[in-house]
């Protein structure tokens, strides 16, 4: 894949979180829709392009965690907002090279981790589990070895304790268990076909009615030469 060989030929380690979600769409992962914009005059017409309220993020293969640096604005819902948005980022960017991502700001109370990590004996291992800020906190992931059918997803699915927020919950639709599995079918598809990828973290997949989108992704790369 070009976007893979291009950033192991500057040398990286790491994609960006826009590269990373054009691997995941390639495999027909939904995402959300986005822009990456440099200047500042470009933000109004991304903003109107996309939609208001809108996310606006630092993007740069340096930075992996985000949130933690204060390189993420939620629900701007103007142009003033934006502009103060992305003047705020670059500042927190402490000259990274790094560009501004314009997204859809994705609504939904449920969150899912789904990922994918390349063990020395096994080879690609799919996992799945509760996502957002509880991922690290409660552990709570299943895994299978890739490539995945059908019923292994719907049983890693009801393995995590939390398996019932999937359900129709406090006025909540039930999660599409479908477009779910061939989320989970697909990134083991991706282990299987790319050996220079060593690790997908899909962080949330939030669900948008009954919808899973993937909000945040990083794709860890490895060297095969």
């Amino acid at each position: 894949m070009d976007i893979l060989d291009k950033a192991l030929k500057e040398g990286r380690e790491t994609l960006s979180e826009y590269e990373s979600k054009i691997v995941l769409a390639s495999y027909h992962i939904p995402v959300t829709r986005e822009i990456i914009i440099q200047k500042s005059d470009d933000i109004i017409s991304a903003t109107h392009e996309i939609g208001y309220p809108v996310v606006m993020k630092g993007c740069s293969p340096e930075i992996t965690h985000k949130t933690e640096k204060g390189l993420i604005q939620t629900d701007i819902r103007d142009d003033r907002e934006a502009l103060d948005a992305f003047n705020n980022i670059m500042a927190g960017m402490n000259g990274s090279h790094g560009s501004i991502l314009v997204q859809e700001m994705i609504k939904g109370k449920r969150e899912l981790v789904i990922g994918l990590i390349r063990d020395p004996q096994f080879g690609p291992c799919v996992m799945f589990g509760l996502g957002g800020i509880f991922t690290e906190i409660l552990k709570d992931v299943s895994f299978r070895l890739a490539p995945l059918e059908k019923r292994d997803t719907l049983e890693m699915m009801d393995e995590i304790k939390a398996h019932k927020i999937l359900d129709a919950v406090r006025g909540m639709d039930p999660v599409d268990r479908d477009i779910l599995s061939e989320i989970l079918i697909n990134v083991g598809k991706i282990g299987v076909e790319n050996d220079t990828i060593k690790e997908i973290d899909i962080n949330p997949v939030i669900i948008s009615g009954s919808r899973p989108v993937a909000v945040d992704a990083l794709i860890v790369l490895q060297s095969t030469s």
